[in-house]
């Protein structure tokens, strides 16, 4: 079963209704008791990186997700603003995120663009396989038939990762210059952009989503 967390911050139905549209049979979690129950965790999201956190803290989501993500290995998959949650702080907020890959969320530096792009990114964008997850095995396999060459999705966002590790970013886009869209790390991984809005291209991911499996175990600190 999986879970899509109801946090107050918006955009579950969509996902839901596109997880419906590739057969995947989906819940909304709301209580720590439903998250217990969960085989698979989608945290989506949009909004601010500070309200998000207050969110799931203010429902007392927060020691369920971290034992049923990082004690018992269920995979969860983060949208949008739920990507940048599983960050370890964010430089839209003072409060800290969930910490369960090894990278922190910065604002688009326009000072590094070549040309000045228009600040939050919004649209579709192409995004592509990195090169250490092409190096890095399973998780290759995770979006080799998922991510076509023509693959393009749907941004909106002022911020993006900025992984501690190169081999942590497994999709990458451009907007001024070339940022992190896709994370992963251990049973955890993240799209900065929103696949239930990206039409065949974000029904691809979200089956390699529900066809994934990590392993056993949870997160694991130092190894993607």
């Amino acid at each position: 079963m999986i879970s899509i967390i109801d946090y107050g911050a918006g955009n579950i139905r969509s996902v839901q209704n596109m997880l419906g549209s590739i057969g995947a049979r989906a819940t909304i979690a709301s209580t720590p008791d439903e998250i217990f129950a969960a085989e698979r965790l989608i945290l989506p999201g949009v909004g601010h990186f500070g309200h998000g956190m207050a969110g799931l803290e203010e429902r007392g989501l927060i020691p369920g997700l971290n034992a049923r993500v990082m004690d018992a290995g269920v995979p969860l998959l983060g949208i949008c603003l739920g990507a940048q949650l599983i960050a370890r702080k964010s430089e839209e907020s003072d409060n800290i995120g969930l910490s369960w890959v090894e990278a922190d969320i910065v604002a688009f530096d326009c000072s590094q663009m070549a040309t000045p792009r228009q600040v939050p990114h919004m649209g579709w964008a192409e995004t592509w396989i990195s090169e250490g997850a092409r190096q890095s095995g399973a998780i290759a396999d995770v979006f080799a038939r998922a991510v076509p060459e023509d693959a393009r999705y749907y941004y909106d966002h002022s911020f993006h990762f900025d992984c501690d590790r190169p081999e942590t970013v497994v999709l990458r886009a451009r907007h001024g210059y070339e940022f992190a869209a896709g994370v992963a790390q251990g049973n955890v991984m993240g799209f900065q952009f929103h696949p239930e809005k990206s039409h065949r291209f974000g029904k691809a991911l979200l089956q390699a989503f529900v066809d994934w499996e990590p392993g056993a175990g949870g997160v694991q600190k130092g190894a993607a």
